[in-house]
């Protein structure tokens, strides 16, 4: 296919780009939240208006009450969201939870919710200080009808705000996934401040008791849907890393066409005329690799994995450019508060750890490459 967007597909972008400059502020959400100390993070308004413009169902098919849109259309609602730093569940709850239940008794339990803006969903997966979910050694054990959930998770983002918290965990049968409700007896859930200031959760499982309808899919069965999570996720998070660093990079050059030095426009000095241009390039890299890997997982493609991991990584690396590059290209006043740039590159930091940094995602492809 293309890498350019259909007709409908910019008129949805253009739909996302309005709404969230007009609603998705950093003035009016992320600073906003941030300065009342949020237990959140976000907003649940914004949420609800988030599914009053329908993005929330995206991902659901028709016959459930969602738009039956794909992988392409959840991107440019996501790039909106990084362009902006809008503080939102909507990479969590309304692409790795509703790619998770698809087709299984928790879509009817858990989709009205997310359709009307109400429910919001985290993924907890990660146990170490990196990603790696090859990795995971958490127990669950069977007892009577259920199973017993003993371990500890980390980097769970909104899971401290969560209604509902898909959990990877090992049993006899194999690595499963159990769909485990808020205010469970044995739960511990601690929220953390992030970097960027949203919130994430460290949960600790102490024999936490869930019956046999908590599994999602099938007893062993928890690597297929992880991966069909893993890919959305971080086919996700590299969208929001391109919208994330192409404002960044927007606002740097607005910045170089209106700081003077020695008497000149610092945009006129070569120098930094060719470092704006190779960040541009990388940009578009990352932009038409996404697109790709989006597509990819649209058409059910068995090439859809490796090209999710090459988005992910030229994402992650074009991002940390723009923001590295907007900083020093501010000079001191990028390190103040003051200015946004700096928000942006906070953002960047935990989003390229999230689902997998770009190392962790180079090495990744070359292993499904067989090196």
């Amino acid at each position: 296919m293309p890498l350019y967007l259909t007709d409908d597909q910019t008129m949805l972008r253009d739909t996302a780009r309005d709404f969230m400059a007009a609603e998705g502020a950093i003035a009016t959400q992320l600073r906003h939240w941030r300065g009342i100390n949020c237990k959140d993070g976000f907003g649940h308004g914004l949420w609800k208006q988030f599914a009053e413009m329908g993005f929330t169902g995206i991902l659901i098919d028709e016959a459930e009450g969602g738009l039956g849109l794909g992988h392409v259309e959840a991107g440019i609602v996501l790039e909106e969201i990084g362009r902006n730093l809008t503080p939102s569940p909507f990479l969590m709850t309304a692409l790795a939870f509703v790619e998770a239940v698809k087709g299984t008794t928790h879509a009817a339990r858990w989709y009205p919710g997310i359709l009307a803006g109400e429910t919001v969903a985290a993924l907890a997966l990660d146990e170490g200080a990196k990603h790696r979910p090859e990795a995971i050694a958490m127990r669950a054990e069977r007892a009577g009808n259920g199973f017993k959930l003993s371990g500890a998770k980390q980097f769970v983002v909104q899971g401290a705000s969560a209604d509902v918290t898909l959990v990877a965990a090992q049993a006899d049968e194999g690595l499963t996934l159990f769909a485990v409700e808020k205010g469970m007896a044995g739960l511990e859930v601690e929220g953390v401040r992030l970097a960027d200031s949203s919130i994430g959760a460290r949960l600790t499982f102490a024999d936490v008791e869930v019956d046999a309808d908590a599994v999602v899919g099938e007893m062993g069965g928890g690597a297929a849907v992880l991966s069909r999570v893993l890919k959305a996720g971080r086919t996700g998070a590299a969208a929001e890393l391109v919208g994330l660093g192409t404002a960044a990079m927007d606002m740097t050059v607005d910045y170089l066409k209106q700081r003077k030095q020695f008497g000149r426009l610092i945009g006129e000095f070569q120098a930094l005329q060719f470092r704006s241009a190779h960040l541009y390039s990388e940009l578009e890299i990352a932009r038409a690799a996404t697109l790709k890997a989006q597509q990819l997982l649209d058409e059910g493609s068995e090439n859809a994995e490796a090209m999710v991991s090459v988005a992910k990584a030229k994402a992650g690396r074009a991002s940390q450019l723009a923001v590295q590059e907007g900083v020093q290209m501010h000079g001191g006043i990028g390190m103040t508060d003051e200015y946004d740039i700096g928000l942006y590159m906070k953002r960047d930091r935990v989003l390229n750890e999230l689902f997998g940094d770009a190392n962790y995602h180079a090495d990744r492809l070359a292993r499904l490459k067989g090196y």
